[in-house]
């Protein structure tokens, strides 16, 4: 029998669900070979920021592996160059020239969203069309402190030295920093509800970096004002901090409905640390995804066997899908949670 079309929306509200909803972090991607048909024609900017081929490729895993939830396709930094920066993918983002003073801080520029990033909510105006009710649409945005390590490291980085350095030598510079961000995602994420996203999903890449002493200032604090605003517009959030279960304790405030959960993470030990206030997601090792469909239909199970008391309930990885992920094998995790009946 089918799941009614706000199955993922009942669970971030806690409400009874007959079984949990299912969708893959990075779901539309290169692991599905219509998308990578579409890549051969396009550069990955040009797929980010064309309404039709965005909405194109948002909907090809709703169609394909049958999830109870699209997720919007864009990048973490799309707004970037609506700040006045230059943003290029060589492949992954660069910003060139950083932003690692003072004056980079304050030459930082605001912007309208709807104006300034039109292609973002035209794709999301499709979509509601195109998706027609079948399933929600989740759009989603970079938290202040995992944007703010691309703009300062200027690249993607195992250490992000040049961020952390500015939060350990130059912390008000960093508050300042963060303080801009919060006010331009705020606005994206907000007009991204207003233009039809149905929940919004803050990624929180990079917050693991964090010693457990700075994660509330710099990473928590920042994320929480985000997700109030968005809150406050009517739709559930999902908060994602990768590799933070150091942080619980910081977490726990973070004021979302739904608190994403890696794969190093037991969801026992979410729940017990997070208490009831929030529903789960996650949190399956994305390679699990990289060996059969019977070991992940086993692994799946034994997440979902996990997940029994959490007070809502989303089964989603525990981070992002990897490209070369057989189709075969991400098909089998969402039949297995659609098939649960624990």
């Amino acid at each position: 029998m089918s799941a009614p079309a706000d199955l993922f929306l009942r669970a971030c509200r806690k409400e009874p669900v007959p079984r949990p909803p299912v969708w893959l972090m990075r779901q539309a991607g290169r692991y599905l070979p219509e998308y990578r048909e579409i890549r051969r024609r396009v550069d990955f900017m040009t797929l980010c920021t064309t309404p039709d081929l965005a909405a194109e490729v948002t909907v090809q895993p709703v169609d394909r592996l049958g999830v109870d939830a699209a997720i919007l396709f864009s990048d973490l930094l799309v707004p970037a160059p609506a700040m006045g920066l230059t943003l290029s993918f060589v492949p992954g983002p660069v910003i060139d020239p950083p932003v690692r003073t003072r004056a980079a801080v304050d030459a930082l520029e605001s912007y309208e969203p709807e104006e300034d990033l039109p292609h973002v909510y035209e794709t999301i105006r499709i979509l509601r069309r195109a998706l027609d009710g079948r399933v929600p649409l989740i759009g989603f945005g970079g938290a202040p402190f995992t944007l703010a390590a691309y703009l300062v490291e200027g690249e993607g980085s195992r250490a992000f030295g040049h961020w952390k350095r500015m939060i350990f030598a130059e912390p008000h510079l960093a508050d300042a920093l963060l303080d801009t961000l919060v006010v331009s995602q705020t606005a994206y994420l907000v007009a991204q509800a207003r233009a039809g996203a149905q929940a919004i999903q803050l990624f929180d890449t990079w917050a693991g970096l964090l010693p457990a002493a700075d994660f509330r200032r710099f990473a928590l604090d920042p994320a929480r004002r985000v997700i109030q605003a968005v809150r406050a517009a009517g739709v559930p959030v999902i908060y994602f901090a990768l590799d933070a279960a150091h942080a619980w304790s910081a977490i726990r405030d973070c004021g979302a409905d739904v608190v994403g959960v890696d794969w190093r993470s037991s969801l026992e030990d979410a729940g017990a640390a997070l208490g009831s206030g929030y529903a789960l997601q996650g949190n399956l090792d994305p390679c699990v995804l990289l060996s059969d469909p019977d070991t992940v239909r086993r692994r799946t199970r034994e997440m979902l066997e996990t997940a029994r008391g959490a007070a809502g309930y989303v089964a989603n990885l525990g981070h992002g899908i990897l490209p070369d992920t057989p189709v075969e094998c991400a098909a089998a995790f969402v039949a297995a949670v659609k098939g649960w009946s624990g």
